[in-house]
């Protein structure tokens, strides 16, 4: 097996003790991963504290010369980083799948080196010249979830590196291969200290989301996770960004002709075995229109290769890990108990490897777990309504809202509808297509704060005003 390192000060550093990867589509372990300490969290943060001033204080051009580096390593290494996320996580080399979360990283590394905040001119009077410059908030430690391991640590580290901040990095224990791969190969081009990981425990993210040289915490995962650390990190009043669970719902509205939307529908709903946080978990269908939609989508779905990741005729893996497995089958037994209706799949696969088969159900209720809970998994249940009022409500009635979705063959009216969703990100014919630009994170208990685009550089960045007053004029 390959030996995997952490990174501290630009080191690779092990330890004594060591925990399981296993491989999804087989449940065997295929590597092992160090587990770090707590110890070593602090010589991480302590090595990201001594390099801010100097990080900081580089000449902008520079670091944008360096981020672009950056980019061309994660591109260089696009085959060999897909297939550690396969073997890791799961998720096919083939469609949207490790070759694309790869291609995303260089992609998103690219972008955010292409922005720039620049100071704000806020007045100019006879007075003074006040001016607002936005300043690198420090250390920042980031938690990373199983589901998207490289491309969401791309999503915390180069926004936090484009503006000057310096990094500790805590990989998913289910996934930590591939982030630790990216980092090691990072800093063959960063200064020692700017770019750090440590694997482990719960006990490491623990530590990080109350550790005192640690400014902010940026976390991507389950909303009671992010509670916690929100808790922990009162201690010194850090700065947060938490994207958290959703339930997405998502309604088509009467009349639609589903054929020509059917493929993205799929991927909205199924996208990762549906293993995304703002993927389509709640389809809402008018009863005149849902028998056909359920007929169609049914025959759709029922045409997409599942199977191991590493094989490229799959579209669709299996699930990320043992527990999640379960999750999604109890689930699908709990409707069935209840009356609901399998439409494709509903039982787990035979054989080695943590498969669901793609499943949709009809005839389902709110009150079914699989309609409350998010079931994060390749489980849809498809929800009849009577009138969009009636669909809006009930797609707006939990407590999370990360992102919704409206469906027609009238882009306006769907518009319309979509936008009476209280979700962070909306779609129209679409669900979950993000954008480096556009700022991304939800409302309600799932997140606070925003990524992506300027929006996402100011969340790395404290405000200063600078106040000149003008000579007296004679």
């Amino acid at each position: 097996m390959t030996d995997y390192a952490m990174i501290i000060n630009g080191e690779k550093v092990f330890s004594d003790t060591t925990f399981d990867v296993i491989n999804p589509a087989t449940g065997e372990v295929f590597a092992q991963c160090p587990k770090g300490t707590v110890e070593q969290l602090d010589e991480a943060v302590a090595a990201a504290r001594k390099a801010f001033p100097a990080w900081s204080g580089m000449a902008d051009e520079k670091r944008v010369e360096i981020m672009n580096q950056m980019a061309g390593i994660i591109e260089q290494h696009q085959v060999e980083l897909a297939r550690l996320i396969t073997r890791e996580q799961g998720k096919t080399l083939s469609g949207p799948g490790s070759m694309f979360e790869a291609g995303g990283c260089q992609a998103w590394t690219q972008v955010t080196a292409s922005l720039k905040l620049e100071t704000e001119l806020v007045d100019d009077n006879p007075e003074d010249t006040i001016e607002l410059v936005r300043k690198p908030i420090g250390v920042v430690g980031s938690i990373t979830p199983w589901n998207w391991p490289l491309l969401i640590a791309v999503w915390h580290i180069m926004p936090a590196i484009r503006v000057g901040c310096t990094v500790v990095l805590k990989p998913a224990s289910y996934t930590p291969l591939s982030t630790l791969r990216l980092v090691e190969l990072l800093n063959d081009v960063l200064p020692p200290g700017v770019l750090n990981v440590v694997s482990g425990s719960s006990d490491i993210g623990n530590a990080m989301s109350a550790h005192k040289d640690i400014d902010k915490v940026v976390f991507t995962g389950s909303i009671p996770v992010g509670q916690t650390i929100m808790g922990r990190a009162a201690s010194n009043l850090k700065s947060l960004t938490l994207e958290l669970g959703g339930n997405d719902a998502g309604i088509i509205l009467p009349g639609t002709d589903i054929t020509p939307l059917l493929e993205p529908l799929f991927w909205g709903c199924f996208i990762n075995a549906g293993q995304t946080c703002a993927a389509l978990k709640r389809l809402y269908v008018h009863e005149d229109d849902y028998d056909t939609v359920c007929e169609k989508f049914t025959e759709y779905v029922n045409k997409i290769p599942v199977g191991d990741g590493l094989d490229e005729t799959n579209l669709i893996g299996p699930l990320g890990n043992a527990p999640q497995l379960e999750i999604v089958k109890q689930y699908v037994d709990d409707a069935k108990k209840q009356g609901a209706r399998v439409l494709c799949g509903g039982e787990p696969a035979s054989g080695p490897g943590y498969f669901y088969p793609l499943t949709l159900m009809a005839d389902v209720t709110d009150d079914m777990d699989l309609v409350k809970e998010e079931q994060f998994g390749t489980a849809l249940p498809i929800i009849k309504y009577s009138t969009i009022d009636e669909a809006v409500e009930r797609a707006n009635a939990l407590d999370v809202g990360l992102g919704g979705s409206a469906w027609s063959n009238d882009p306006a009216k769907a518009k319309e509808v979509a936008m009476r969703l209280e979700a962070g990100t909306v779609w129209v014919n679409a669900h979950g297509k993000l954008h480096p630009m556009a700022p991304f994170g939800g409302v309600k208990l799932s997140g606070v704060g925003s990524e992506f685009g300027l929006e996402g550089l100011k969340a790395y960045t404290v405000n200063q005003v600078v106040s000149v007053a003008k000579p007296p004029q004679e």
